[in-house]
């Protein structure tokens, strides 16, 4: 077995798992290729290898076939993950050493358990739908997709921003409001949840329109198909506003008009037996947590 290592950094009560973790796949003889920046980071942290480790920076120096790309952290880290493993189709596992996590959903505790059961095949993928966005001056490059959302957002200095949308060229709405998302089913949970919108399986194939903080109550969020293609022109008094893709942020003229589709490839992501999307939300977001059941 092939594995990649993808992470950032973590807390001292992970440094135990994630040794144990390493220890098992080199006696399992797991040909194992990590992240050069985080190799670096488990190393100050007197993480042990018995084994040759291979070093990677971008997906394409992963000179043979990877089963698995483990992250390592929390649903951040794999939002970083998919800018590494872009159209490679190589399937990402979620470790969470952090705390809330929707894609990050195997506990330090279960790593071990985890590995048993991709040895033993109990599990499926999942197929994850992306976002993309296009400006006549790409000013994201190549990394012009996002698994959780497009952002839209105000200037500090700004009380707000005026988004007019249209969907296929019919017109949807202007939104008065600090920001606009658009998320996919997987970004439901994220950014979008936080600002009232709905929670969306992941495999609806669709597109959560969702304000932040409209100046206008009556607007509310609003759930289109994901074939649809939506254009968004903003008008701003300072003449320039943010736009992100997941994390990652641009200050782009007002000038400039966004095209926001369905991007052509998804992301993979591992899920093991007996996780499904009920019971994690469920869980994470601690339903039923109440006396009267």
């Amino acid at each position: 077995m092939k594995i990649a290592f993808y992470g950032k950094s973590f807390g001292e009560e992970a440094i135990a798992y994630v040794q144990q973790l390493f220890s098992k796949l080199e006696l399992l003889e797991t040909k194992l290729f990590i992240y050069k920046p985080f190799y670096e980071f488990l190393k100050k942290n007197n993480i042990v290898f018995i084994s040759e480790i291979s070093l990677f920076s971008a997906a394409k120096e992963l000179k043979k076939p990877i089963d698995f790309m483990f992250s390592v952290g929390g649903d951040g880290t794999i939002l970083d993950v998919i800018t590494i493993v872009k159209d490679s189709g190589i399937p990402i596992l979620g470790l969470n050493t952090g705390r809330l996590g929707f894609l990050s959903s195997i506990s330090k505790d279960n790593c071990l358990e985890a590995i048993d059961n991709l040895i033993n095949k109990k599990y499926t993928i999942e197929n994850r739908s992306l976002i993309r966005l296009e400006t006549k001056d790409s000013f994201f490059g190549d990394l012009n997709f996002a698994l959780n959302e497009v952002s839209i957002q105000k200037v500090e200095s700004e009380s707000l921003i005026t988004i007019k949308v249209n969907v296929n060229n019919e017109y949807l709405n202007s939104y008065w409001a600090d920001g606009l998302i658009i998320a996919t089913p997987t970004g439901s949970t994220g950014y979008s949840l936080s600002c009232g919108g709905p929670i969306v399986a992941p495999e609806s194939e669709n597109f959560i329109i969702t304000p932040i903080a409209s100046h206008n109550l009556t607007v509310r969020p609003i759930v289109i198909p994901d074939d649809n293609v939506i254009t968004l022109t903003v008008e701003v008094r300072s003449k320039v506003f943010l736009c992100g893709l997941d994390a990652r942020k641009q200050t782009i003229d007002s000038s400039v008009t966004l095209t926001i589709k369905k991007e052509s490839f998804k992301i993979n992501l591992v899920k093991l037996e007996n996780e499904n999307f009920f019971s994690t939300i469920r869980n994470k977001l601690m339903w039923g947590i109440d006396k009267r059941n």
